[in-house]
């Protein structure tokens, strides 16, 4: 089973490992994440990535980022050089939860099923449309003040 790292500016990471263990407890320990602050150095961004990548490595893992090119996904990129690493952007809690899903398949499948996941989990939803009910004599009292013509 792969393990998943989530990098992202602060606090998306850390909330969307809250979510994965509110949705996935048994799967979510194998879920770290990286809060990137703005005040710290992409060196320190760099080994902190790599401490976490080390306790999920088993040995795969995907790493998720927010935005492609800001400093989280520049330093996830990093960590996929030379190792069993997918790093996919965007990251978003049906890609996450799809992944924890199905957590038992190849670092390869998932990744492919967290950008599926991702992508149709993005949906314009439609307003609804206020439903034709009548009031009846006396349900408001106030409805008397505020007639609008």
């Amino acid at each position: 089973m792969p393990g998943i790292l989530i990098i992202a500016h602060a606090p998306l990471a850390s909330a969307l490992k809250a979510v994965a263990a509110h949705a996935y407890p048994d799967c979510a320990r194998n879920v770290e994440a990286l809060d990137v602050l703005p005040n710290v150095s992409v060196e320190e961004v760099d080994a902190q990535a790599r401490l976490l990548l080390q306790r999920v490595l088993s040995p795969e893992a995907l790493v998720f980022t927010d935005v492609f090119g800001a400093t989280p996904c520049n330093v996830a990129q990093r960590l996929a050089e030379g190792a069993q690493v997918r790093v996919i952007a965007g990251v978003n809690v049906p890609m996450l939860w799809r992944c924890l899903c199905y957590a038992h398949e190849s670092l390869d499948a998932m990744a492919a099923r967290a950008v599926n996941g991702a992508t149709q989990g993005v949906m314009q939803v439609a307003i609804s449309r206020p439903q034709n009910q009548t009031l009846k004599p006396g349900a408001n009292d106030q409805d008397h003040r505020h007639h609008q013509q």
